[in-house]
């Protein structure tokens, strides 16, 4: 798995690429097959108060792509909110891909009615 953390008008200091990739073992611990990760982090200065964090991901699995942001006043927040979503999709993708095809109950033939002829 190739993992790759950029920032935009912010430094990706050892203390930010540590605790986002700490963050992604929860999605990995859910779907282990994952390709490709990007992760861009952004800081907006609107105004020197209204600094807005922005967190973008990208990730490549077999067969789907899927990219999620967020948006917080703090850059640990809007980490935290993305991987949260990140999982939601994860887990959905993985529940779409498994097979769940069982035999509905009113399909199954009853053992216990014969017919006579």
């Amino acid at each position: 798995m190739n993992l790759t953390i950029s920032g935009h008008h912010v430094e990706v200091t050892p203390a930010i690429r540590e605790y986002v990739q700490t963050k992604l073992e929860r999605v990995r611990r859910h779907f282990d097959q994952v390709i490709d990760i990007a992760v861009i982090l952004t800081v907006d200065k609107l105004r020197e108060k209204d600094k807005r964090h922005k967190a973008d991901i990208n990730l490549h699995l077999s067969g789907k792509d899927i990219h999620v942001e967020s948006l917080a006043h703090d850059l640990y927040a809007a980490i935290d909110a993305l991987v949260d979503k990140l999982d939601r999709q994860v887990i959905k993708h993985k529940d779409k891909i498994q097979d769940h095809q069982h035999d509905a109950i009113k399909h199954i033939p009853d053992p216990t009615s014969t017919q006579l002829d």
